[in-house]
């Protein structure tokens, strides 16, 4: 028996129907892990916001009007309580320390198992690692990344840009080294 399409399971959650809403965080935590894992580079922080991502789904979701897909809903939700627990860190508190480990296994693994893809977008300023994680390694497709994020599209595609140009110094530099910011050159 197929699974009823995201949209539906929407409209029974909201009639009422909790397994609904049960089924949607079945179908979407391990793409939520993977996110919020790459944007915030340690599992325990990954797995907190996964949890702050359902929660809030399960406050909002009867005003989730459908003007865009549900996962882009659920990605600007993620997002959110990304960059939320990204301002909440302490400056003296290391970022990305703890990455020996891999994300949950789906289809984003085989551009982003390695470690040291995972340190250098860490060390990417995180407006422009979202765009990277979100359309290079999520497949979402610009229009999707930009209303996720909030963003116009022409911004979405000069960050994916620049956070490539970022990404491809951070993974050339030592770890212990902060590349150069994009506007300096070479």
């Amino acid at each position: 028996m197929d699974s009823p399409p995201d949209a539906e399971l929407v409209r029974r959650f909201v009639g009422g129907d909790r397994d609904a809403f049960a089924m949607l965080v079945q179908r979407h935590e391990r793409r939520v892990y993977n996110v919020a894992y790459r944007m915030l580079g340690r599992r325990e922080d990954a797995v907190d916001a996964v949890q702050d991502v359902f929660l809030s789904c399960l406050r909002k979701l009867h005003a989730f009007r459908g003007d865009a897909a549900f996962t882009t809903w659920l990605y600007r939700v993620t997002m959110n309580v990304c960059y939320d627990l990204l301002r909440k860190r302490t400056r003296d508190e290391p970022a990305g320390e703890e990455l020996p480990e891999t994300p949950v296994p789906d289809r984003t693994d085989a551009s982003a198992a390695a470690i040291d893809v995972h340190r250098a977008l860490a060390r990417i300023p995180e407006e422009f690692r979202a765009v990277v994680i979100l359309h290079d390694l999520q497949g979402q497709p610009y229009e999707d990344v930009a209303e996720a994020l909030g963003a116009p599209l022409g911004t979405v595609k000069s960050r994916l840009h620049r956070g490539r140009v970022m990404l491809a110094r951070a993974l050339r530099e030592p770890s212990d080294r902060v590349p150069p910011s994009y506007s300096e050159e070479p």
